[in-house]
């Protein structure tokens, strides 16, 4: 493996996560990494706080939409290198038979959608969540990908993830 890597990043509503990491990939990839983002169940709408954080910090908005997986199974779809589940519930779920036979992780990223309040606490999850996504992907894109097997690729891949994971005080 080596030069450019197409990643897809898996969520339930394609509505939130999925769209930050596709972002925040294709923003900071700079032509090695190009993102792409699916939904199981898509909702067919992005949250507005996805897009202000984003915007928050320059990111592009413009090409994000929700949209399902069955896009990238089909002939003609990008091949993916790497499909990454973003959210618990997806990666629980029978995910279809990628081609190209990717390196496939787990990535525990809390739900933004999930926050309840006022409109600052709700912005803040979303902003969590960009934030969480964006070191993953940072050490994803540092990995020296022509030096590691498929299988040392796998658990890397899977490690990065745990970046996000909670820490368990105690």
């Amino acid at each position: 493996m080596q030069g450019h890597y197409n990643v897809l990043f898996v969520c339930n509503g394609n509505s939130a996560r999925s769209l930050l990491a596709e972002a925040v990939t294709n923003h900071f990839g700079q032509g090695r990494f190009h993102g792409y983002s699916a939904g199981s169940q898509p909702k067919g709408f992005i949250y507005p706080q996805t897009l202000e954080v984003l915007r928050a910090v320059d990111l592009p908005t413009e090409t994000l939409r929700s949209k399902g997986w069955e896009e990238f199974t089909r002939p003609g779809a990008p091949v993916m290198d790497f499909v990454i589940t973003v959210c618990d519930q997806v990666a629980g779920e029978v995910c279809p038979a990628w081609p190209g036979d990717p390196i496939t992780a787990h990535w525990s990223i809390p739900d933004p959608a999930k926050a309840t309040g006022e409109p600052d606490v709700i912005y803040k999850a979303f902003l969590l969540a960009r934030n969480l996504l964006q070191q993953c992907i940072s050490l994803l894109m540092n990995l020296r990908m022509e030096a590691l097997d498929r299988l040392a690729l796998t658990s890397q891949l899977a490690a990065t993830g745990q970046v996000a994971a909670p820490s368990n005080p105690g």
